[in-house]
């Protein structure tokens, strides 16, 4: 028994000492609160050792975005009228004019001269996941209703992974992004220190376009396009800049540019904040090999041309080309350094497939997070000490058997959850409180039967292992119901919730372990070197 018992106390103790090194070298965070309750400012530093703090106990923003899928299918509209405009250039296939119609939708005039057969074949080829109907002498294109399902989809999934990128990259810590719904995406900074700054950069487009310029600049509309009847052609379309780049306060002025795109934000490699000629704030870029090679092609052959870069439909200057530029570039414009740096950092991330929408917006403080923290633990120091004091007071010696394999427990949870790189939130506490609460079951359920069993007669010894025997199914039983519904807690809730599952789930575990082990260990400590043990202080 005495060789069991030492077996048993090893185990605890490498238990014990595993959880609080994993507390104390997690290299995660835990609050410095001082005698008066307050904390020191600066909750990133104040942070160091122990369980990171969600946003309600951090303070920061949450947001509901809508993803506007209705600019994926303008998007893919354009692209698929694109490669119908060119595929008429390369066959000749004699079409008229091709026209934009509802996002996902656009026109092209056949005459009688077109090639029908072949443009039905180059439709099949070029553009498989679009339908169309004959409306005299106008076919209509629309987007199938699974290409609409699958690419409102894929925006979604991308906007988050967007998103995601662009948190990281800005430095906030523990974000939660996610979608919820078809167009929904609930995004949690825990922490922030310039929400507006934020938000910007997470709904900036930055979709980047380089286009050849036609026409301009020119402040008048109907000069710009004299050259060309007065109407805009159908292979072109017109953009919004300034007459003078170098001037955020001149007037503004107007641009022809190629409607197809020699390279986008698609083909960008990497970007990074720099300065122009005249050390004024710029973005440096590089590209892919892919777009490497086709803006190296079009700038070899289009030498004294101007080049119009546009950002989110608004030109930001049109340098002439001097030379061939394969793999580089810059961005030149009335930018501030941080302006700069943020359009650097949205450009590495990606560009969003479509625009987004704020639905939702709160803020929670830090001091208001801060008194959560204090409201939180005084009410689990406090349920905590009523639940010793009433086991002590009612239990006798063996009360202080489960105050032991309590403490054991808390230090347990905190120790995996710090390993973990877990979040607690402020109903991750209410969980931490409910462990306390399910574990004291445990040992309530124990010791009744220990009880039953000495007022049968039994020996202290018998009446122990019997105790713990005939509980043992009992406590599986409410624990692995627990956790069944915590984990579909876990499933299906998001943030708070989850925060809340994780608790609860962690804290039960242990509690099978503090509750059957640790406290029948502390029992055979006391019991099991006696030679008669007639009676247990319970």
């Amino acid at each position: 028994m005495a060789q069991k018992a030492t077996g048993r106390v090893l185990l605890i103790l490498a238990v014990l000492l595993a959880s609080i090194a994993a507390y104390v070298w997690s290299g995660h965070e835990r609050v410095k609160m001082d005698v008066s309750g307050a904390t020191t400012p600066g909750l990133k530093d104040d942070l160091k050792n122990g369980i990171k703090l969600g946003l309600d106990l951090k303070g920061g923003i949450h947001l509901v975005l809508q993803v506007q899928t209705a600019d994926a299918f303008k998007i893919e509209s354009d692209e698929a009228a694109s490669r119908l405009a060119e595929q008429n250039k390369i066959q000749e296939l004699k079409i008229g004019a091709i026209t934009p119609g509802t996002p996902g939708e656009f026109r092209i005039a056949v005459g009688p001269t077109t090639d029908l057969d072949k443009l039905q074949e180059t439709v099949k080829k070029q553009i498989p996941d679009w339908e169309y109907r004959r409306e005299g002498a106008t076919w209509v294109f629309q987007l199938t209703s699974g290409a609409r399902k699958a690419l409102a989809e894929e925006a979604v999934k991308q906007a988050v992974e967007t998103i995601r990128n662009r948190v990281d990259q800005f430095g906030v810590s523990e974000p939660v992004i996610a979608q919820e719904g078809a167009d929904r995406i609930i995004v949690q900074l825990p922490g922030v220190d310039d929400p507006k700054r934020v938000k910007d950069i997470i709904k900036s487009t930055a979709f980047l376009e380089l286009k050849l310029v036609e026409a301009g600049p020119s402040t008048d509309k109907t000069a710009l396009l004299a050259a060309t009847a007065g109407a805009v052609p159908p292979d072109a379309e017109v953009v919004e800049g300034r007459s003078n780049e170098d001037d955020p306060s001149s007037p503004k002025a107007y641009y022809l540019v190629s409607k197809a795109a020699v390279v986008t934000g698609r083909d960008i490699k990497n970007a990074r904040p720099s300065q122009d000629q005249m050390n004024r704030p710029a973005v440096s870029f590089s590209l892919k090999a892919v777009g490497a090679e086709k803006f190296g092609n079009f700038t070899g052959t289009s030498i004294g041309k101007r080049l119009a870069i546009v950002l989110d439909g608004k030109v930001q200057s049109a340098p002439e080309i001097k030379d061939r530029i394969s793999d580089s570039g810059i961005i030149n414009g009335s930018f501030t350094p941080e302006r700069a740096n943020d359009l650097a950092l949205t450009l590495r991330s990606g560009a969003l497939p479509a625009g987004l929408v704020y639905l939702e917006e709160r803020t929670v403080g830090p001091s208001l997070g801060l008194d959560s923290i204090k409201k939180g633990i005084t009410a689990a120091l406090f349920g905590a000490l009523l639940v010793f004091v009433t086991m002590v007071v009612y239990y006798k010696r063996s009360g202080f058997n489960a105050v032991l394999a309590l403490l054991l427990n808390a230090v347990i949870l905190l120790g995996v959850l710090a390993q973990f790189g877990a979040t607690l939130t402020l109903p991750g506490i209410a969980g931490f409180i409910l462990t306390i609460g399910m574990a004291v079951d445990s040992n309530v359920l124990i010791f009744e039967r220990i009880r039953e069993e000495l007022r049968e007669g039994k020996s202290a010894k018998t009446a122990i292992e019997n105790g713990f025997s005939k509980a043992f199914l009992t406590i599986v039983d409410t624990h692995v119901t627990t956790v069944v519904s915590a984990l579909f807690l876990f499933q299906f809730g998001t943030g708070p919730v989850k925060g809340f599952a994780v608790t609860l789930i962690v804290g039960l575990c242990a509690s099978m372990f503090t509750a059957v082990y640790v406290s029948k260990t502390i029992f055979m400590l006391e019991y099991g070197r006696r030679e008669r043990a007639e009676s247990v202080s319970i």
